[in-house]
């Protein structure tokens, strides 16, 4: 039997053992209920006050998509940031990602919008992709620079819409930020057969939320690898985790990127685990990594 592959850093062990304490060991069987559940307990525990003076505004676009607005109490670039949460297009939602994307905001000195697309299965593709899609309009409407981040699913969903954004010649969109995201990568090679049972997703996971999420497979701004070019596209902030089915689809996405022209930044967490991002007040290597994003994020709106 192969050795489960662990990292050693004691905070992202921590994290972890944390996470594992929300889920039964077959979570990923139950009912949508049950998941939404538990993932809604997980991101309670690990929710933060949002800094001083920040105002939050809740809202809709578009006459029916929940959005959240976050301003903080120093706006220093007029570039907006629109977040894009994960959860394998099942879990998630504007309270999930609160407290990240409060601090994204902060340290950016930028207004931030965070989206509350529509999930599978109740609504499959591209009911949540043409929701983001939806969004991004709308903020390039306000005529101000746009960067579009996202986590895991939210950064599939990010590549995505900035894929589209291209092929439709929109401009305005200043940089793109995606975190250990899952880019349509081939189930069978690479870090999904090496990192299969890694802590935290296994490759049973993510084949299960493709399955779920039911994108066809000739929908490249789904599977934004599988796109034949990707020259012409906004700079990039690539981060992924080492210890992660999803680790080679952010290396690969990056290569490409680097060999179309496209200016990019790749960060490869070495001692991180999928979703380590809400790791960042336990883990030395998270804290590290989201210190990383926010600097690339801020640098991308101050041009």
């Amino acid at each position: 039997m192969t050795e489960r592959p662990m990292p050693t850093e004691e905070g992202i062990l921590a994290f972890h053992k944390r996470c594992e304490d929300f889920y039964p060991a077959d979570a990923v069987d139950a009912d949508i209920g049950r998941q939404r559940g538990w993932y809604d307990a997980l991101c309670a525990a690990f929710d933060a006050p949002p800094p001083a003076g920040m105002i939050k505004q809740d809202g809709v676009i578009a006459g029916r998509i929940p959005v959240r607005r976050y301003r903080p109490a120093a706006v220093t670039s007029a570039t907006r940031l629109f977040y894009i949460h994960g959860g394998g297009f099942v879990v998630g939602s504007l309270d999930s990602h609160d407290a990240i994307c409060a601090e994204l905001s902060e340290a950016a000195g930028a207004e931030l919008v965070s989206v509350d697309y529509r999930l599978s299965p109740e609504h499959v593709w591209p009911a949540a992709f043409d929701d983001c899609w939806a969004v991004l309009i709308e903020l390039l409407l306000e005529s101000h620079p746009v960067v579009v981040v996202g986590d895991s699913a939210g950064g599939n969903l990010a590549a995505g819409i900035v894929l589209k954004a291209r092929d439709e010649g929109l401009t305005g969109i200043a940089g793109q930020a995606l975190v250990y995201p899952g880019l349509g990568g081939d189930l069978a090679s690479g870090s999904y057969l090496e990192m299969a049972e890694a802590p935290g997703l296994s490759t049973a996971d993510v084949a299960y939320y493709r399955e779920v999420y039911k994108a066809p497979e000739e929908a490249v701004h789904a599977f934004p690898l599988r796109a034949e070019n990707l020259a012409g596209l906004p700079p990039a902030f690539i981060t992924g985790a080492h210890f992660d089915p999803l680790r080679d689809d952010a290396r690969a996405y990056a290569a490409r990127l680097a060999l179309a022209g496209v200016a990019v930044e790749f960060r490869e967490e070495r001692q991180m685990i999928h979703a380590w991002l809400r790791a960042r007040f336990m883990s030395a290597g998270a804290k590290a990594g989201f210190a990383a994003l926010c600097d690339a994020v801020r640098r991308m709106a101050h041009p």
